[in-house]
């Protein structure tokens, strides 16, 4: 019961929890990507979500797969500048389109839409549905963020 001497309610030590591991994650997140191709960036900042999630299975279970109160919500909280992570994505896409190299679009939808794409084979992964070793699922995830950049049209 010491714990409630620091924190008024589980939600409150939840949410600190949470606070903590939002820090730990843009960690993993390397922001030298000045000298890379936007390709080899843009996979490079999705690896270290990766990793992250690799590395705290658990974690990043109840973070980014649980429902949960008080977390962040599309649109307004990110706009808001809310989410540390997204924060790094959505200033490194405006970073891109202001030299020319991304299409003038919505920031924080190409940001979001990144970070649903890794989710998304995060969660795959997570649920046991790749017969892949880690090396093959990062290699898979890396050619789709590749068909994802470069489009599937002809």
């Amino acid at each position: 019961m010491a714990i409630y001497h620091y924190f008024p309610s589980r939600e409150a030590l939840l949410d600190a929890v949470v606070d903590s591991e939002f820090e730990q994650l843009v960690e993993f997140f390397d922001r030298s990507s000045s000298n890379r191709s936007l390709e080899a960036a843009i996979i490079h900042s999705m690896d270290g979500y990766i990793d992250y999630a690799l590395a705290h299975p658990r974690i990043f279970d109840y973070v980014f797969s649980t429902p949960r109160p008080g977390a962040r919500r599309f649109p307004e909280d990110f706009r808001a500048r809310r989410s540390p992570t997204l924060n790094l994505t959505a200033d490194f896409v405006f970073s891109w389109m202001k030299r020319g190299k991304l299409r003038r679009d919505n920031v924080w939808e190409i940001a979001l839409e990144l970070w649903a794409h890794a989710q998304g084979y995060l969660a795959l992964w997570r649920a046991g549905r790749f017969h892949l070793s880690e090396h093959e699922f990062r290699e898979l995830v890396h050619r789709s963020f590749r068909r994802l950049f470069h489009g599937l049209a002809r």
